[in-house]
């Protein structure tokens, strides 16, 4: 049966100065140039790095003999976005992969030998992230919008970062991404789709796996 790995792992414990940055791949080193942000390089380095690693541990093989191996559904192999992977020893690794960061936080999945087209997708969110005005318009279905409104005002921001966690995580799972209209996806009851246990987070912080 296919079982999840979630582990949650802090950015700033990856950029070390042994690491050579090099194993990331040629496609992710030029992504992280081009951030306008200064701060977003070194999180964007030190999340591929967890995955690297993370993916290592769980295969029990030395990280340099893994390849990262990035297909977008829409683009195809060898870019530096879409589902995560790795190449072991010129295969495929046998792993379904996914993974989010979030105010300094990776979350990593993983399905060690996954059953053939097993698809995982996983999403972390700032709760903070989703206060603005006019989001519930534009992400959430009217059902959505009805649950929101039944809860006590005090929870409806978490509530509200829930949703969107949930929507992530299923469209990553998917490989539809936001092509697919958020307000046209309810997630509050679909099978396969749940939320990580709040108590496994930081403050601030909501989570979810989708499986498929």
């Amino acid at each position: 049966m296919d079982s999840p790995i979630v582990e949650l792992w802090k950015l700033d414990d990856l950029l070390v100065p042994d690491i050579r940055v090099e194993t990331l791949g040629r496609p992710a080193l030029d992504r992280a140039g081009k951030f306008d942000n200064p701060a977003y390089p070194d999180e964007f380095i030190a999340g591929r790095l967890a995955l690297l690693r993370f993916a290592a541990s769980l295969l029990e093989v030395d990280s340099a003999r893994l390849v990262p191996d990035y297909r977008c559904p829409q683009c195809g192999p060898g870019q530096d976005h879409g589902r995560p992977g790795f190449m072991l020893d010129g295969v495929p690794a046998p792993l379904a992969l996914s993974a989010s960061r979030a105010s300094g936080w990776v979350l990593l999945a993983a399905v060690v030998h996954p059953t053939d087209g097993l698809r995982l997708g996983v999403d972390l969110e700032s709760v903070d992230r989703v206060g603005f005005g006019g989001f519930d318009d534009v992400a959430l279905t009217s059902n959505e919008q009805r649950f929101l409104a039944s809860v006590p005002e005090r929870e409806q921001t978490r509530q509200r970062a829930r949703l969107w966690a949930r929507k992530e995580a299923w469209l990553k799972m998917t490989g539809e991404g936001l092509r697919h209209d958020p307000a046209q996806l309810d997630v509050l009851d679909i099978k396969g789709l749940r939320d990580i246990t709040p108590t496994k987070l930081p403050d601030g912080l909501v989570a979810a796996l989708a499986l498929g």
